[in-house]
């Protein structure tokens, strides 16, 4: 396992199109990789973060991209992983574990409290693999998203003032 850093925008880009065609999502990629890139500099605020697993010979075999999250529950803070993806040829070797493992290390290690994603409710083998690591879903909660002309018009809609 390696932190990534913005040298490594245009590797994560080729795996995040993997994904996508994996989740049959190819249609909504547009990542750039000079846009993560500068996302990926230590400096960046706000910032994502990743980690690559690689071979003993440096072949990537996945990866982990993931942002800090803040939770007025608790008055902490946590992870919320963005992405998690191992190359096919690559599945069923441990790769997956390692990477939420890492993770969720570094968010221990980090003072963090939560450590959340989602799943798209097809993928029977991720969500087989993440309960068989403990997770849980929360099933009574609904993922909501503005986007597009909802969010360009949401935003026209707000004056700036209160």
């Amino acid at each position: 396992m390696r932190r990534a850093g913005p040298d490594d925008a245009a590797l994560l880009v080729e795996m995040i199109r993997e994904l996508a065609a994996y989740e049959n999502l190819s249609h909504e990629v547009e990542s750039d990789p000079a846009v993560l890139a500068s996302h990926l500099a230590t400096d960046a605020s706000p910032r994502c973060e990743a980690v690559i697993a690689e071979s003993e010979t440096q072949e990537p075999l996945g990866f982990a991209l993931y942002y800090w999250s803040y939770s007025t529950f608790l008055t902490g803070w946590g992870v919320y992983l963005e992405d998690l993806f191992v190359r096919e040829a690559h599945r069923g070797n441990g790769i997956g574990p390692q990477l939420l493992g890492w993770l969720a290390h570094e968010t221990v290690a980090r003072g963090g409290s939560r450590l959340t994603w989602q799943v798209l409710d097809w993928n029977a083998p991720a969500i087989g693999f993440y309960e068989k690591l403990g997770a849980r879903a929360l099933r009574e909660w609904e993922p909501m998203r503005l986007e597009g002309q909802a969010l360009e018009g949401m935003a026209a809609r707000y004056s700036g003032t209160i």
